[in-house]
């Protein structure tokens, strides 16, 4: 049997090792085709606009897709303000009195209306998932990040995790609050005190429910919960009668 030389060895090793690179480029290239492409905009945040590309991260995380609070929570109360000019905008913002949120945060809603069914009373939602086009709009007029997000960094209502909603009692009437919903005053916080017991009782007990399914209450804002985790949900601009349906 013939030994190779060291010679012949060498070449047939050297010959091994400029392969290894293009079958590794090759790997890396077939992960980036597969990658998902969401575009920035001018403040370099990725907002997906697009169907298939929405319809993508929801077939890769099925818990990225937007559910119908109407079709979860059936009976569910809305009253989505942004669909009529009763807002402080004074002008329509959607197109339909849709409320969206995604899976998880839907779930963890319905698990807290069911708490409050057997305490005799209902949430009544007024938003939820928010266009990042909306939240670009509502910005303009105010600029105060206490109570309108900066579209320089998005709002969770844009991720579909952050609902507004208040309490309402069987016949569906709401409870009283320390403020009407998108009161951009003190007394719309959490830790304002001058207020009737009952008021400051209705807010707490709202918190208390909603926190103990996981959501967060905003603190200038008693109507406004975010759901637990939301940073790994994209922003989203797609439009409120267009939510492209997972199969």
């Amino acid at each position: 049997m013939r030994i190779a030389s060291p010679f012949h060895r060498w070449i047939v090793l050297t010959a091994l090792l400029l392969a290894l690179p293009a079958c590794g480029s090759s790997t890396s290239n077939d992960k980036a085709d597969t990658e998902i492409s969401i575009p920035e905009n001018e403040y370099g945040l990725q907002i997906v606009e697009d169907e298939d590309v929405y319809l993508r991260t929801v077939a890769e995380d099925p818990s990225k897709e937007l559910v119908d609070l109407e079709q979860e929570i059936p009976g569910v109360r809305l009253d989505i303000r942004y669909a009529t000019t009763d807002n402080f905008m004074r002008e329509r913002l959607y197109p339909v009195a849709k409320a969206y949120l995604r899976a998880p945060a839907a779930t963890a809603l319905a698990d807290a209306q069911q708490e409050f069914k057997e305490l005799g009373l209902e949430l009544k939602v007024f938003d939820g998932y928010r266009p990042y086009e909306v939240t670009e709009k509502i910005w303009k007029p105010y600029q105060n990040p206490d109570f309108v997000a900066d579209p320089a960094k998005g709002s969770r209502h844009n991720r579909g995790c952050a609902v507004d909603l208040t309490l309402a009692d069987e016949t569906g009437e709401e409870l009283r609050m320390p403020t009407g919903y998108d009161d951009f005053t003190e007394k719309a916080g959490h830790g304002y005190q001058d207020l009737p017991e009952e008021e400051i009782r209705n807010r707490d007990l709202l918190r208390a429910v909603m926190e103990s399914h996981g959501f967060e209450a905003l603190q200038t804002e008693w109507w406004h919960y975010d759901y637990v985790g939301w940073e790994r949900f994209e922003l989203l601009d797609l439009p409120l009668d267009g939510i492209p349906q997972a199969t």
